[in-house]
């Protein structure tokens, strides 16, 4: 039986924050779903760093199809779960149900990883307080009101939860994440 890792997300999330996470842990075995607040063809953004911006830039990215519907999703039958960044979690942070699939991955200590806007998704589940993490560096506040500690860092670990400022470090992320993961939720 293949270990199921979940990831969550919805239209204007960064194509490579889904994407990369998403090839990576089915190039190391595990059977990835993707989740959404429904099941349609998703419509990522690429969000990239210009000169001359004061902030990031967005562009249209890749299309995906969201394999399962939030309200369908048992946290239970999955070992793992991935919050990519991009726009998605300003808003999925308000739906009730992926708010209790992140609530029971947090509260079962089982991995969670998250990616530059992400945890905003994992703030509004309850999931940060005392814990130490990173984000897109914007959201410092926001997670310190949420009642974690921030460092600005390429990859933070604190337990189960493994969290990463943005797409340019990626690597550094599903290093750490991967780690976590094979001591949780070995395969076979």
């Amino acid at each position: 039986m293949a270990v199921k890792i979940l990831i969550v997300t919805g239209d204007a999330a960064e194509s490579l924050e889904v994407l990369y996470p998403y090839q990576r842990l089915r190039e190391e075995g595990y059977e990835v779903h993707i989740a959404a607040p429904a099941v349609k063809k998703l419509r990522f953004v690429v969000h990239d760093f210009e000169e001359g911006f004061d902030t990031y830039t967005e562009k249209p990215g890749y299309t995906w199809p969201a394999d399962i519907a939030f309200a369908d999703v048992d946290p239970a039958e999955y070992a793992a779960v991935v919050v990519p960044g991009g726009r998605a979690p300003e808003y999925l942070r308000n739906d009730p149900e992926v708010r209790r699939i992140l609530a029971a991955f947090a509260g079962d200590d089982k991995p969670i990883a998250q990616i530059c806007h992400g945890p905003l998704i994992t703030a509004a589940s309850g999931g940060l307080g005392g814990r130490q993490v990173t984000a897109y560096p914007a959201l410092e506040p926001d997670m310190l009101a949420a009642g974690a500690g921030f460092r600005d860092a390429e990859a933070v670990v604190d337990g189960t939860l493994v969290s990463a400022r943005a797409w340019p470090d990626h690597p550094a992320w599903m290093r750490e994440f991967l780690t976590v993961l094979r001591g949780k939720a070995p395969l076979a």
